[in-house]
């Protein structure tokens, strides 16, 4: 279960980055995971509490949203939607297309306490 890894990862990252806000706790943590990204969301989330559990991000919401799978198309330049393992242009059908977006794991927001 890489997933552990990765939530270890996300919280030493955003450890870090509250600490160079001189923040006292992180509030809500909010990722965007692409269904192409090799992650299982519902592992992340059970993954998480035990990484972050005695850390400022313990009590920390955390939010996951979906990103969508986008390609963009080589013969006719149309940037559009795609499926997972059917990666074609959705303005011409062509298959020779390029991944935009889908395989990402993206730290999009994270809201911190910073005392005053």
């Amino acid at each position: 279960m890489h997933e552990l890894s990765l939530c270890q990862a996300l919280i030493d990252q955003v450890t870090g980055i509250a600490r160079e806000h001189g923040a006292s706790r992180i509030d809500r943590i909010r990722l965007k995971v692409g269904p192409l990204a090799g992650v299982e969301p519902m592992l992340l989330r059970q993954a998480y509490p035990l990484v972050a559990a005695g850390t400022m991000a313990e009590d920390a919401e955390l939010v996951i949203e979906p990103a969508e799978i986008r390609v963009q198309c080589n013969l006719c330049g149309a940037e559009t939607e795609a499926r997972a393992n059917r990666l074609l242009c959705g303005a011409c059908g062509a298959f020779q297309t390029r991944l935009v977006s889908g395989d990402e794991l993206l730290l999009e927001n994270l809201e911190l306490t910073i005392p005053d």
